[in-house]
């Protein structure tokens, strides 16, 4: 056995640019003692081409340089060491691109996209679903899932958002945060009925994901039966 008492290395720093940055506080203080900034942080909160936040991502404030800005005037341009770890995949950023344009209005924008793609649309459902803050709860009715693209875990979750309350909208990227989600306080909360037409498709393409190997159900039989537990009626088609 070689390698068991080698300390791991640390990933290498991957400084990030922030172009056209205001000089104010709490900012001004950062810059003042940028060697002794590594326990600062902020958010940064990606907006969309309509002002609206789409993403938040957090940040250290150990800064490298700060210079005149670019695009002029007050403005300053800083280079912080290190970006961090909580950044988004080069995959995600034709997602980012789609969403930069507003939030959906239409159904099944995430369908073309891959496994990786559609977590990548989760995550940004995920980090702006209390912007703006979510609707009242509505229970009863009746909801229409679109099955026909649910052909991964992913694309679940996608579906059952956007039936459940619309295109670009949260409840919930796996198993438990959806069952925290029909608890309520995201918009919707049972008793209702939920009709998943084509479901057949979601059932043979997760017949082998298993998240509890002991109940050895399905990932697909397990939702519908969270669903069924928390008082919804489902329809299956």
């Amino acid at each position: 056995m070689d390698g068991l008492f080698k300390a791991r290395v640390d990933p290498a720093p991957v400084p990030m640019e922030l172009i056209g940055c205001e000089p104010a506080e709490p900012l001004l203080a950062a810059l003042r003692r940028p060697r002794r900034s590594e326990r600062d942080w902020a958010y940064l909160l990606v907006l969309d081409r309509h002002g609206a936040v789409m993403a938040s991502r957090s940040v250290g404030l150990a800064i490298t340089g700060a210079r005149p800005s670019v695009l002029g005037g007050t403005l300053v341009d800083i280079t912080l060491t290190d970006g961090g770890d909580d950044r988004p995949s080069p995959a995600a950023r034709p997602i980012w691109a789609e969403r930069y344009q507003g939030s959906p209005t239409e159904p099944n924008l995430w369908a073309p996209y891959d496994s990786q793609g559609r977590a990548a649309w989760l995550d940004l459902t995920t980090r702006a679903w209390r912007v703006p803050a979510p609707r009242p709860d509505r229970s009863g009715g009746e909801h229409h899932l679109d099955g026909r693209f649910v052909t991964d875990v992913p694309g679940l979750h996608c579906a059952i958002a956007e039936a459940l309350l619309g295109p670009g909208r949260y409840v919930g990227r796996e198993w438990n945060a959806f069952k925290d989600c029909l608890g309520g306080g995201f918009g919707v909360a049972p008793p209702f009925t939920l009709t998943w037409h084509d479901s057949e498709i979601a059932r043979r393409a997760l017949a082998v994901v298993v998240e509890d190997p002991e109940d050895g159900l399905s990932y697909f039989e397990d939702i519908v039966r969270l669903l069924e537990r928390c008082g919804v009626t489902v329809v299956l088609r």
